[in-house]
């Protein structure tokens, strides 16, 4: 897809509006921390952002609406925050703590801006309808493989397929588990195989990832009973009102672990990267990469290309070589 292009004057006028919104809410972030200059700072976590309104977590469990300095960078759900309190309800975040990791997309000028924070595992959530478009699965993978999580596989609506139709479309993720890719099948719909999913959110951070119409909310709604009425405390505790539905949300799982429901992901795409990181995206590349003749191969038609002497002995697939060809086409730099 091609990036959007702007005119200089509607570059500016973004850049007025942009410089008017944070003299505003830096203003308001001052005051806020006027008011709180007596109160002692305090780690916390951020449970959902709307704009530039957090709703911080304490450590007792304790939910506060907070407004943030804008010279601290961009905190988002799942980062962990310095703050101060301002009175029972409301303070002011004042420093933001090194993350182990952050899911971003590109905004409309290519920048990277972050969706979610402190993610140790993605799930990427596949059906058979809608079929999975083209190398959509190695988009997310690459992604992972980028930041440095775990992903896991998600066959949603497996209760669509019987006998040969399944276990033909399940041969077709084989390449993946064979390169260590957990993959496992779940429904919604009749809970099958949600014991299996539930065992391996436990203890994670883990966020869904999936194009539309794979059942991405059938599925929270499923590991989260009482979303509603969370989605409903959220709201009157931290003022946000109806924003909570169109904000990425930090939810404890009643089994164990946090599952972090980001709208954001719903369009999400694959960041621009160099050819290198690139490669380094497809795991099973790695023992050959640095073998090839030529130091700038790319793998498409040089002469002792250790990439595609693997393809030929059955290291790598020929669906990866060539998902890896095409994206080398549309999102390197």
């Amino acid at each position: 897809m091609a990036k959007r292009r702007l005119t200089i004057q509607q570059k500016s006028r973004i850049q007025a509006i942009q410089e008017k919104r944070r003299q505003h809410l830096e203003k308001k972030a001052n005051q806020s921390l006027t008011e709180a200059a007596d109160n002692p700072s305090q780690e916390g976590r951020v449970i959902i952002r709307h704009g530039a309104t957090l709703g911080i977590m304490d450590k007792e469990g304790r939910l506060f609406r907070c407004q943030t300095r804008q010279n601290i960078g961009h905190p988002v759900c799942g980062d962990k925050v310095i703050w101060q309190p301002v009175d029972d309800k409301t303070g002011v975040v004042t420093a933001l703590m090194s993350r182990k990791s952050v899911l971003s997309r590109p905004d409309y000028s290519g920048r990277h801006k972050p969706l979610a924070a402190n993610i140790s595992q993605l799930v990427i959530v596949l059906a058979p309808k809608p079929e999975p478009s083209g190398y959509l699965l190695d988009q997310y993978l690459i992604t992972a493989e980028t930041i440095h999580i775990p992903p896991l596989i998600a066959i949603n609506k497996i209760d669509l397929l019987h006998g040969q139709e399944e276990r033909h479309f399940l041969q077709r993720l084989e390449p993946y588990k064979a390169i260590g890719y957990p993959v496992i099948g779940v429904s919604a719909k009749s809970e099958h195989g949600l014991d299996s999913l539930i065992e391996r959110l436990k203890g994670e951070t883990s966020i869904l990832v999936g194009q539309s119409g794979v059942g991405k909310s059938s599925l929270i709604n499923a590991l989260l009973p009482d979303h509603e009425v969370d989605t409903g405390n959220l709201s009157e505790t931290t003022g946000l009102g109806r924003h909570t539905t169109s904000a990425a949300t930090c939810y404890a799982l009643p089994q164990g672990g946090e599952l972090i429901d980001s709208p954001g992901v719903r369009s999400f795409r694959l960041t621009d990267l160099s050819r290198q990181e690139l490669e380094q995206g497809f795991a099973e590349f790695r023992p050959f990469l640095g073998h090839c003749r030529f130091h700038n191969c790319t793998h498409a038609h040089e002469p002792d290309c250790a990439i595609r002497a693997a393809m030929t002995k059955g290291d790598i697939t020929s669906l990866r070589l060539d998902n890896f060809l095409k994206l080398s086409q549309v999102v390197t730099r």
